[in-house]
């Protein structure tokens, strides 16, 4: 570019630039003063070109622009040849009200270095602010509702245990009063059947979770809690539960757990008749991603006269059908005279302890 001849012909160029602009700028001279400006700047701030032609910022717009922080940023651009990057403020304009305004400064100078000037860049930003302060609200509400919501569900979990709890007691006594061995069983069956359910309540409310628990240590809650209440010191068996990190969603853990349930219980009845060396049911929980595979085993005498799972009419064999069928898993069982092995696989998992052998 060809250096300008005077100072004249500079300021006629920075008039014609910004007066082409789409938006608000102004071209400063090294005292501050208005030396031209883009015909929005006029237009956005109701200004008139000639009494603001030639002044001070400082002084235009009834001091609008008089700004101590601003006023300090500006003085410097010119003598230390510095810029002035987002410097934001609010202020009340006559004609336009409160609005908030970004604005940028930077240095120009004519090849020859007669003339130094300052270019101005303003943009309102008062609705985009408006915007990101709205969205600030909408989050904080959301998450003062998740809050609540999170206590909600903690109150109601707490409910849900104590009800369970009380209802399971209810069944338990209900069961020492009837005379009739049969039902005796059946509603001790129903008692565990109900434990079961409130074991994942309960550890719910133990680890604040809210969508998934850690199967592993429900798994063995739910172990401890039936070897306690079903198992006869004269029975002596001993359950050990066996499983890997992981987690599954509420509904799926319950599902889980009423199986394990019904399997351990089938187990506790069963498979030790009479004196047998040290009995034992054991409890794998083995996860592959989304899959996974559940084993109840024993080293009791085997199904025997039991009917199979898959065929057996039984309010338990049935339960657990249902609840495979919902978890979209398969049954499968092998039994023998070392003992009897369920398995409840998902999908196409494979164990790792197939893979082993």
């Amino acid at each position: 570019m060809r250096e300008f001849q005077s100072l004249a012909e500079a300021q006629t160029l920075a008039l014609a630039i910004a007066d082409t602009l789409p938006e608000p700028f102004l071209v400063l001279d090294d005292k501050l003063h208005v030396l031209a400006a883009s015909r929005c700047f006029y237009a956005v701030f109701m200004e008139d070109p000639e009494q603001s032609h030639g002044r001070s910022l400082f002084e235009i717009g009834n001091g609008h622009w008089d700004i101590p922080g601003l006023r300090k940023l500006l003085e410097a651009v010119v003598p230390q040849q510095t810029s002035v990057e987002g410097f934001e403020f609010e202020q009340n304009f006559q004609h336009l009200g409160k609005r908030t305004v970004q604005l940028n400064a930077h240095p120009i100078h004519d090849p020859s270095d007669s003339s130094r000037m300052v270019l101005v860049s303003i943009r309102d930003i008062t609705d985009r602010r408006l915007i990101e302060q709205e969205k600030e609200r909408l989050l904080e509400h959301s998450e003062e509702l998740l809050e609540q919501q999170k206590t909600l569900l903690r109150e109601m979990r707490h409910r849900i245990a104590n009800s369970l709890q009380i209802i399971a007691s209810i069944l338990l006594l209900k069961a020492g009063s009837v005379a009739s061995e049969e039902t005796k069983n059946e509603l001790r069956d129903a008692h565990q059947r109900v434990m079961s359910v409130a074991a994942v309540q309960s550890h719910l409310h133990e680890v604040e979770g809210i969508e998934h628990i850690d199967v592993g240590a429900y798994l063995t809650k739910l172990g401890a809690g039936l070897a306690s209440s079903m198992i006869s010191p004269k029975q002596n068996i001993k359950i050990a539960v066996v499983a890997d990190d992981g987690t599954l969603s509420t509904s799926e853990a319950v599902s889980l757990g009423l199986i394990v349930t019904e399997l351990v219980i089938n187990a506790i009845k069963y498979a030790f008749p009479g004196d047998r060396k040290s009995p034992r049911i054991r409890v794998t929980f083995e996860t592959d991603q989304s899959n996974w595979k559940l084993t109840v085993s024993d080293n009791g005498t085997g199904r025997r006269q039991i009917e199979s799972v898959k065929s057996s009419r039984g309010l338990g064999t049935a339960l657990i059908t249902a609840l495979a069928k919902q978890l979209e898993a398969q049954i499968s069982e092998v039994s023998s005279t070392k003992g009897l092995t369920v398995e409840i696989s998902r999908a196409t998992f494979v164990s790792k302890l197939s893979q082993a052998a």
